[in-house]
């Protein structure tokens, strides 16, 4: 299977921002299940920053602009075949123990706590875990902010993708299972998301086992994986500082779509 991937991201300020800085993370490399047949990045004013790795093996562009502007407009585009989909559960080279770690995003309360008491630490009970996640936490654009924290969507009951794997996150670590966020593209056939998507992966016996908490999934059907992190902050496909600007107004859009064949 050949998905077509597309995603736009613009900011607009209220005054010209002096300058600013954008870290990318909007190139997906080949792996387990995915073959990235062709990829490109379309940059204000043709820049082309080097594509280095970070420290979780994402490839990764910062992107540096010094002169007075009003916007800035980031576009992504390629096809992605999803291959055989792989049996069992991803191998990396990564030490899995640092995921173990609590972030500020995905460290819970006492009450988030309670969720994970008595649950196995096996694949069924990861389920049943998901499954209650989001029923306690129905999928709800616009719930909340990218700054709010696994506490803050569990207090307030509602959130989207970002929450439920921040809030799946922070119940495996306190049981004592390395687990990581994952940022990417989601195939949906009724197009219900038009943005970016994330999922869970965490570690157990054999290696790391997906859990998409928004759709109930345990496999990647039609996934499409970018970056991988503790949370959110370490896996957004952009993350970016400014010196001025006032106000910004950003609008995102993805459209990932079966690749047209030749006729």
């Amino acid at each position: 299977m050949q998905l077509a991937v597309q995603h736009c991201t613009r900011y607009r300020y209220e005054h010209a921002a002096r300058s600013s800085i954008q870290y990318l993370r909007l190139q997906p490399r080949n792996g387990p299940g995915q073959r990235i047949d062709a990829w490109q990045l379309s940059l204000p004013g043709g820049s082309r920053p080097p594509i280095i790795e970070d420290g979780f093996g994402n490839l990764m562009q910062v992107l540096v602009l010094e002169r007075a502007h009003r916007e800035i407009a980031i576009e992504a585009r390629g096809l992605v075949t999803l291959t055989d989909r792989f049996n069992g559960r991803r191998q990396d080279a990564l030490d899995p123990r640092p995921f173990l770690r609590p972030t500020a995003l995905t460290a819970p309360d006492g009450a988030l706590a309670r969720h994970h008491l008595g649950r196995q630490r096996d694949l069924a009970a990861l389920c049943t875990l998901q499954q209650a996640i989001l029923a306690a936490m129905p999928y709800t654009p616009g719930a909340t902010e990218v700054w709010h924290s696994a506490r803050d969507a569990w207090a307030i009951g509602s959130g989207v993708c970002q929450d439920h794997v921040h809030v799946m996150l922070g119940c495996a670590r306190l049981m004592g299972l390395p687990a990581r966020y994952v940022s990417g593209y989601l195939h949906s056939a009724d197009d219900t998301h038009l943005a970016s998507h994330a999922w869970a992966e965490i570690h157990l016996e054999g290696g790391w086992q997906l859990f998409d908490v928004t759709n109930g999934l345990t496999q990647p059907t039609h996934h499409v994986r970018l970056a991988i992190g503790m949370d959110y902050l370490d896996a957004c496909p952009i993350r970016g500082i400014r010196r001025g600007g006032g106000a910004e107004v950003m609008a995102a859009g993805v459209r990932v779509q079966y690749a047209p064949t030749d006729q």
